[in-house]
Parts: structure tokens; C-alpha cells; sequence
């Protein structure tokens, strides 16, 4: 074929242009089996269709059901995972990243869809990515409904990818925790994070990556293992075990540590007039968060609004719920301590503050 100039060219097609929907066929086929791992009895047909379905009868049991959403992604960190070549994991910490938010509020997580995006398929690759999403809406109680893997040559280079997802859950009008049930002299019990979970990769990696050289391989003091591995430990999803929570103590709300650190994610959930105070020295920071922190010089009120300084989730319950509140976390393998307490507000202002030194 010519054009009026004479000159030739070849016939396009949408796989010479950079998107091969043969081998996004392939990648759904392949994540198949674990799309079904966790399917619940509300879930209605399977991959495929043009939306995912979910029988809503269910909601019948609750006297005035809300019905709650999230959406996030897993930021940066999935540069770790690309230079790695490991994909199964990544999943993890979208589904933590959606579903911890969404049982702050007391909600049972009910389902989720995800979108992938790609600069090239590569089917296997995929279907890892949806395997570890898989795995972690099964530890997070909720089905995997359906999805998106988009092909974005051109834009991606053909090893880079995103990952995002969005999640609902259902929770009674009554029992919905938040700011209004918080009161003072509460106790503020923390559960320990997995390492760095989502947040703040891009200050770790400009820090370590690129201002130090640091190898993904390195094996450093206080870490016990890789860099790489450490930086690609999946966020701990927490869904399950603040459900259980609720069941068996008094909660009056929960906060889940992410993007601002403890203290910005701890005062979204305190109500005017009150203020939560955090004793640092009830915890030690693992060993990657001084790795940042002195590799960097970074400040350690900059670390602390970056990072969750190895804590994960916060349940803010009555005094006399903490041990029983301990006592079930412990029972579930969740590590956790009473960190602090609701006071007056005080001359601190409403919000929460980190007072004290770390212990050593």
C-alpha cells in the first residue's frame, strides 16, 4: 500500500499499534482460578461480562444497611515490584489500601474491582497481579467481582505498570463507629504495621534508591533480609481482625494509618473538643524507618507525617474494653499495645499528637 506520494507502508492494526487483545485474552484466562477463590454466595456469574453482580437480597438481614466505598492505589511502591520481577504481592497491598479504609467505619467488606494498567500484556505477568489481589480480598473477607487490564503503549514502557482499585462494604446504621462515639479517657490501642505498607514510597526511594545507590540487593544491619524484600513486604490487611473487634469489645472507632502518618490519620476520626495523645515510647520503629530516616537526614516529624512508623491501625476503645481488646488481637496474631489516650482538648487542640521519645 502507497500513499500519493508514492511512498509505502505497511496495513495497520491495533496490535502493530502497541495493544495485543489476543494476550489480554490469555491474561483473563489465566487469573481465572484465582477470581474464584474468592467468590462469596452473593456473587452472581463470573469473569467476563460487562459488569460484576452482587446479590443485594443480603442486605435485607441489616434494618438500615449503609452501603460504604473507597478507592486507592499502591502509589510508587509498584516500581519495587517491576524492578524485582516479583507481581504476586503488589495485589495485597491494593486490596489493604481499600479495604482497611472501608472497615474504619465498623463495615464489612463486601466486594471489589480493580484496574490494571499496563504499557505491554504480558499474560503471566497479569495474572500474578490478579493473584495477589485475589489472595487479598480473601484475607480481607470480600469477593473480587470483576476488573480492567488496559494496554497503554506508547504511554508505559512495556514493563511499567499501575494498580488501582475500589471496594464496598455494608455496615448497620447503628453500630457505625466514628467521631460521635469517641469520649474522654478512652484508650487509643495500636496494631503494629507489617513495615513501610504504601506510603511514602517516594520518599524512601529517592532517599535510599536514588540519593544513596542502595541495591535492592543489599543486606543491611537490622533488616534481616534483602532491601528489596523488605521494601516489598505487602501491607497487612486488617479487615478481618477489626470485624472481630467489634464483636467481641466496645469500639468506638478505628483509623487506619496511611497517607499524613499516624497523627493526620489519627485526628480525622477525633471530634471537636476531644484530642488523642500518643506516647511514643509505648513502640520501636523497625529498622527501615531509621534506615530512612538517618540515610536521608530527614527530620523525624517529616518521617512521621510520611510514614506509619510501624503502625498500621489504631482502635480507639473504652478503658475497660483494652484487655479483652488486646486479648483478641493477640488471639488473632495481631501485635498491639495501648499507645495512649482521649484527653480534653486542652491547650494541644483538637487532633492528635505523638509526645515522648521512641523507646529504644
Amino acid at each position: 500500500m502507497s500513499d500519493t506520494t508514492g511512498a509505502s507502508y505497511a496495513a495497520a492494526s491495533y496490535k502493530t499499534a502497541g495493544v495485543d487483545i489476543e494476550a489480554g485474552d490469555r491474561a483473563v484466562e489465566l487469573m481465572k482460578e484465582w477470581v474464584k477463590k474468592t467468590q462469596r454466595p452473593e456473587v452472581l456469574g463470573g469473569l467476563g461480562g460487562f459488569a460484576g453482580l452482587f446479590d443485594a437480597s443480603a442486605l435485607k438481614n441489616y434494618e438500615r444497611p449503609l452501603l460504604a466505598s473507597a478507592t486507592d492505589g499502591v502509589g510508587t511502591k509498584v516500581d519495587i515490584a517491576r524492578q524485582l520481577g516479583v507481581y504476586d504481592t503488589i495485589g495485597h497491598d491494593l486490596v489493604a489500601m481499600v479495604m482497611d479504609d472501608i472497615v474504619v467505619c465498623g463495615a464489612e467488606p463486601l466486594f471489589m474491582t480493580d484496574y490494571i494498567c499496563v504499557g505491554k500484556v504480558h499474560p503471566e505477568r497479569v495474572a500474578a497481579i490478579v493473584k495477589g489481589i485475589a489472595e487479598g480480598c480473601v484475607l480481607a473477607g470480600c469477593a473480587l467481582v470483576g476488573g480492567e487490564t488496559a494496554e497503554h503503549p506508547g504511554l508505559l514502557g512495556e514493563d511499567d505498570f499501575d494498580v488501582a482499585g475500589a471496594g464496598t462494604g455494608v455496615v448497620e446504621a447503628d453500630r457505625l463507629l466514628g467521631p460521635d462515639r469517641i469520649r474522654k479517657g478512652d484508650a487509643v490501642v495500636a496494631m503494629a504495621s507489617s513495615g513501610l505498607h504504601s506510603n511514602g514510597y517516594s520518599l524512601v526511594r529517592h532517599v535510599l534508591l536514588n540519593e544513596a545507590g542502595l541495591s535492592l540487593d543489599a543486606h543491611l544491619d537490622g533488616l534481616g533480609r534483602a532491601l528489596g524484600e523488605e521494601l516489598l513486604e505487602p501491607t497487612r490487611i486488617y479487615s478481618l481482625d477489626c470485624l472481630a473487634l467489634t464483636r467481641t469489645a466496645e469500639v468506638h472507632a478505628f483509623s487506619h494509618v496511611t497517607g499524613g502518618g499516624l497523627a493526620a490519620n489519627l485526628a480525622r476520626v477525633i471530634p471537636d473538643g476531644l484530642h488523642a495523645v500518643v506516647e511514643r515510647s509505648t513502640w520501636t520503629p523497625g529498622a527501615i524507618f531509621d534506615l530512612v530516616g538517618k540515610t536521608g537526614k530527614v527530620e523525624r516529624l517529616e518521617l512521621e507525617k510520611t510514614l506509619n512508623m510501624g503502625v498500621g491501625m489504631i482502635a480507639i476503645v473504652p478503658e475497660e474494653s483494652t484487655d479483652v481488646t488486646l486479648a483478641t488481637l493477640a488471639d488473632r496474631g495481631v501485635d498491639a499495645w495501648v499507645a495512649g489516650e482521649i484527653t480534653d482538648r486542652g491547650d494541644h487542640g483538637t487532633g492528635a499528637a505523638l509526645v515522648g521519645d521512641y523507646a529504644a
